[in-house]
């Protein structure tokens, strides 16, 4: 009896998982392409993005207007550093104009001019008071001579008219007054007036407290007078030229005694040349 081959109810498998028979699979079928040009198997699949598991999640801070302030420089720090570089040019500028008048004094070594008075003559002082001793008025006629010079190499002086009092030196009064034209004063130079007259051509009326002070210097052996002269002067070194500085002369210890007929009297001092102040403003302030 021989033995019957039933055929299996599955195909044979290869153990390798090569299909049988050597035969090939056919290929798959190809994607469809969209109109835009995406597989459709593509078009609806979204990347994937990855984000690890240990990274910080972001969250926002909250608004801080210190921080703001920070960021900025404040109204206090601008207007410490605009006072601080002000003094600072201020200091630097003050110093280079030290530097520079040092250099020029050094340089040229300027000095101030020189007046003197070598006498003064009194031709009248006629002080007359009412009967009541309520008015008192006052004549007078001076004269002198004037001498100015200019001890600079390099410096001129320009000069204004000279305003003239003459006074009592113990009690201030005013006895005359006059003037002196304006002159120019070269480098080295000597200018001197003669005749200049100081006068109370008019009765000048004086009130009770002057006249007795005056009357009290008259009633002296000498009399002790004064010259004062102001006006303004202008410095002027080569193509610089200053503003008008205000100067003022003083002629100090003439004696003499008053004349009681026509014939003059001269007074003299023992120190005719007179003290020169130069009067230079800073705003308020003079020096």
């Amino acid at each position: 009896m021989t033995d019957r081959v039933f055929p299996a109810s599955k195909p044979p498998t290869a153990t390798n998982g090569a299909p049988p028979g050597g035969s090939i699979p056919p290929p798959p079928a190809p994607a469809a392409v969209t109109s835009n040009g995406t597989a459709n198997g593509m078009a609806n699949q979204k990347p994937q993005v990855y984000i690890p598991a240990n990274r910080p999640i972001y969250r926002p801070q909250p608004y801080s207007r210190r921080h703001h302030h920070q960021s900025r420089p404040s109204c206090r720090r601008i207007c410490c550093c605009c006072c601080f570089w002000s003094i600072l040019i201020i200091l630097i500028l003050a110093l280079m104009t030290a530097i520079a008048a040092t250099a020029m004094y050094v340089i040229y070594h300027p000095r101030p001019p020189s007046f003197s008075v070598p006498s003064l003559r009194i031709s009248r002082v006629n002080l007359t008071t009412a009967s009541d001793s309520s008015v008192s008025h006052l004549s007078s006629f001076f004269n002198f001579t004037l001498l100015s010079e200019n001890p600079n190499q390099h410096l001129s002086f320009s000069y204004d008219p000279f305003t003239v009092t003459v006074k009592s030196a113990k009690s201030g009064t005013m006895l005359g007054n006059g003037t002196v034209p304006a002159f120019f004063s070269d480098n080295g130079n000597k200018t001197s007036f003669h005749g200049v007259i100081a006068t109370s051509t008019t009765a000048r009326e004086l009130d009770p407290d002057e006249a007795k002070h005056l009357k009290s210097d008259l009633t002296r052996a000498r009399v002790v007078f004064e010259i004062q002269m102001r006006t303004k002067v202008k410095m002027i070194m080569g193509k610089l030229k200053s503003e008008g500085v205000e100067i003022k002369v003083t002629c100090e210890g003439f004696e003499g005694t008053i004349p009681k007929g026509k014939t003059p009297i001269v007074a003299t001092s023992k120190k005719s040349k007179c003290k020169s102040d130069l009067s230079v403003k800073v705003w308020k302030w003079s020096f």
